[in-house]
């Protein structure tokens, strides 16, 4: 069985899938953009070789399953405050990379994925192993979608096919260079790309396509065809930073030389595993905890764990163990950079200025 499962996750990887070419505009005077694709900002080290991580798995039975499966906490969201809520700041966790933010009077919906796997196929790839914490119709009329970048455990066709036909008419969609021609040739016309550093804003909110370091793919012969990024989103009394999917870079330094005050991060603390191949794309806890710091963030969340099967190496409960030892070693309070359960919403409880509060409504039922 697991002999099966490796092939099809291999075939998963490399088949070539049609519907995602590129027609970005290449601008020379950025010197993330070339005639080969997009860029990091950033010198680093060249990405492993997928194939010998894949058999490096084969060889070592990676990753292992615990006897019984994977068994996460789930938390039941309050689904008639979120959708009649539009003056409370709120941020729900909807597993792996996907939250719902609630800032400034908006439904924001970012890196929504809402199916039972991140691939192209239904029957392999990574799988969930927690179900969405909200289903299409629980989640508020969303006003704006973000996109951070375009592989399947980030970017899932079904969600945002689904999402276009919500009641009212579709969200805008944002998205980086490249990626526009997706959505258009699914009929979906409310996408807009963004290179790094540019902004939108919509109901006096602004959100910011800003530089992490990372790649992109979705077929076998578009490798960077399209721009990464995280999104900053700014309010008159909230600043959060969603990162994506990212390596350790010196991208965050700039975002903090640009936006000051980071009010609160997503920051990924899983798909670490191993290290010589996942180290250049992906943080893992320790990483993270530097990125929290360079940011100077009051508040961070942990993203990008616990939620499908067969991504990576690391268990899936591992990640909130270490990001937990990484924050006793640095002496920052458990507190200021928490892990949430699936389906948790926090409020963002501004009353002042110079005060933050992040905490849980009384309304949050297990399932």
């Amino acid at each position: 069985m697991r002999g099966l499962r490796a092939i099809a996750g291999w075939l998963f990887a490399a088949l070539p899938l049609l519907g995602c070419a590129s027609d970005a505009v290449v601008d020379p005077a950025h010197p993330h953009h070339s005639a080969d694709g997009f860029h990091n900002r950033y010198p680093h080290a060249a990405k492993g070789s997928f194939w010998e991580w894949k058999l490096e798995q084969w060889r070592n039975g990676l990753p292992k399953t615990p006897e019984g499966g994977w068994h996460f906490e789930v938390v039941r969201p309050d689904v008639a405050f979120l959708a009649s809520n539009r003056t409370v700041d709120t941020l729900t966790w909807l597993g792996h990379a996907s939250f719902l933010l609630q800032q400034g009077g908006l439904n924001i919906l970012i890196d929504p994925h809402l199916t039972e796997r991140a691939s192209p196929l239904a029957f392999a790839g990574p799988r969930r192993v927690v179900p969405p914490a909200l289903d299409f119709a629980d989640l508020p009329r969303i006003d704006v979608v973000l996109l951070s970048h375009n592989h399947y455990d980030h970017m899932d066709a079904p969600t945002l096919e689904r999402l276009a036909r919500q009641p009212g008419g579709p969200p805008q969609y944002l998205v980086g260079l490249g990626l526009k021609s997706w959505f258009d040739a699914r009929g979906i016309t409310t996408a807009s790309e963004l290179d790094w550093w540019d902004r939108r804003i919509v109901n006096g909110t602004t959100l910011t396509f800003v530089p992490v370091q990372h790649w992109s793919k979705r077929t076998l012969w578009d490798a960077n065809q399209t721009l990464w990024g995280g999104w900053v989103v700014e309010s008159p009394r909230f600043r959060f930073l969603h990162a994506g999917d990212t390596g350790y870079s010196r991208d965050f330094a700039d975002i903090r030389a640009r936006f000051d005050t980071i009010d609160l991060t997503a920051l990924p603390i899983g798909g670490y595993a191993p290290r010589w191949f996942m180290r250049v794309n992906h943080t893992d806890p320790d990483e993270a905890v530097r990125i929290h710091r360079d940011l100077a963030a009051r508040y961070s969340v942990g993203m990008h764990w616990g939620t499908f099967a067969d991504l990576t190496d690391e268990p899936l409960d591992e990640p909130p163990k270490r990001l937990a030892e990484a924050l006793q070693r640095e002496g920052i309070a458990p507190g200021k950079f928490f892990v949430m359960r699936h389906g948790e919403t926090r409020v963002l409880d501004r009353a002042r200025t110079d005060t933050l509060e992040i905490r849980v409504p009384t309304r949050q039922a297990a399932r």
